[in-house]
């Protein structure tokens, strides 16, 4: 299960923010998944509930914000809405459609007291 290593990573993240703004505690944190990013919400929020106890994050509210994938078609040029990475082109149907959007997770704020 990689979200457990995922969740050690964005404690590390957290606590680095933390100690650098010389915060007391962490209330919320938010992250944004792709829906191409091949990570599992609900077991990351497992993972994070574990890695995060006994820590300053501990009892932090978890925000999830899903990015949609999104592709352009190498042979057409269309801009398309995509699931998963081997989509067809919904133009022309041709495959290898290259990812814009939608691969990646981040930590994209922490808020701290």
């Amino acid at each position: 299960m990689h979200e457990l290593s995922l969740a050690e990573g964005i404690r590390d993240i957290v606590e680095e923010t933390a100690t650098m703004e010389a915060a007391t505690r962490v209330r919320r944190i938010v992250l944004e998944i792709g829906a191409l990013a091949a990570v599992d919400a609900d077991a990351l929020r497992f993972c994070l509930d574990e890695v995060l106890s006994d820590s300053i994050a501990e009892g932090a509210e978890v925000d999830v914000i899903d990015i949609p994938g999104r592709g352009r078609c190498r042979q057409c040029g269309t801009l398309a809405p995509i699931d998963e990475r081997h989509t067809p082109c919904p133009s022309c149907g041709a495959y290898g459609l290259e990812v814009l959007e939608g691969d990646r997770m981040r930590v994209q704020a922490v808020e701290l007291e």
